[in-house]
């Protein structure tokens, strides 16, 4: 057995002894990246984008979930990026979530279609505002240290889109070029219109310096507010519960982990 494969195991088992410890109605919420390298696959994914709706809506324990494009670069562009795709789901606790992606068809599906695939399960440690009219996520205090996730997502106007999407390079770079970012994406379920960025950090204290930071994130946060460029937006942090599969030939988790040891 590979090293590689051998901390994969021990990851799992610890991801479910960790959960299994913890009250089983604890909503989870599960991100699940999908990169297609071929046009045929590229192809099959974006018809997923509409027949895969039928597969998630007839879950009953799928309390909220959303079919996502992906941006070039670090994401966080208007540039839409056809190799990666994601499915964000909410589960209403940890062994619902990880059975679901382990076994449900249309998980399976994608993962025997894409060249890659990598899930990261979650639980919401604070919730602000609405998506698609409600508050998908239930927030729970957090429990213990350990990494932290963002997610922020929001509906942009249509007569602020030019402003909106003309920051971007500076915030995409701003993320890529920060030493503590573990992991970062932007996604959306319409071009132009609807973002969303996730970005995982080692703690609450290095995601809030990189917030706090008089640079072009922050700056862009401040002009969303006071020109009111969403029309619906949300925010939430998360704790990281443990991951799935890989991306970029390893698990992002695997190799903060190494690297930090």
């Amino acid at each position: 057995m590979s090293l590689f494969l051998f901390m994969s195991r021990a990851h799992d088992v610890i991801f479910t002894l960790h959960t299994r410890t913890r009250s089983r109605v604890i909503q989870t919420v599960t991100l699940s990246l999908h990169r297609f390298n071929s046009p045929l696959g590229r192809a099959w994914a974006f018809t997923q984008m509409g027949f895969s709706r039928l597969s998630l809506a007839g879950m009953p324990d799928c309390g909220f979930w959303k079919l996502c494009g992906s941006g070039t670069g670090e994401g966080f562009t208007p540039v839409p990026n056809t190799a990666v795709w994601a499915i964000l789901a909410v589960w209403p606790d940890p062994d619902t979530a990880r059975t679901a992606i382990e076994d449900r068809p249309l998980f399976r599906r994608w993962r025997r279609r894409a060249d890659e695939s990598w899930t990261v399960f979650l639980s919401a440690t604070s919730v602000r505002g609405r998506w698609s009219g409600r508050t998908p996520f239930d927030a729970v205090a957090a429990q213990d240290a350990g990494l932290v996730a963002a997610l922020t997502r929001g509906t942009i106007r249509p007569t602020r889109l030019a402003r909106f999407w003309g920051r971007s390079p500076d915030i995409s770079r701003a993320i890529g070029q920060d030493p503590n970012v573990i992991f970062k994406i932007g996604i959306g379920e319409i071009p132009w219109l609807h973002q969303v960025t996730f970005s995982i950090w080692p703690d609450t204290q290095s995601m809030a310096a990189f917030a706090r930071a008089d640079g072009p994130h922050a700056r862009a946060v401040r002009a969303v507010r006071a020109g009111g460029w969403f029309s619906e937006e949300l925010y939430a942090r998360f704790r990281v519960l443990g991951d799935r599969g890989t991306w970029g030939g390893a698990s992002p988790l695997h190799r903060y982990e190494r690297h930090a040891a």
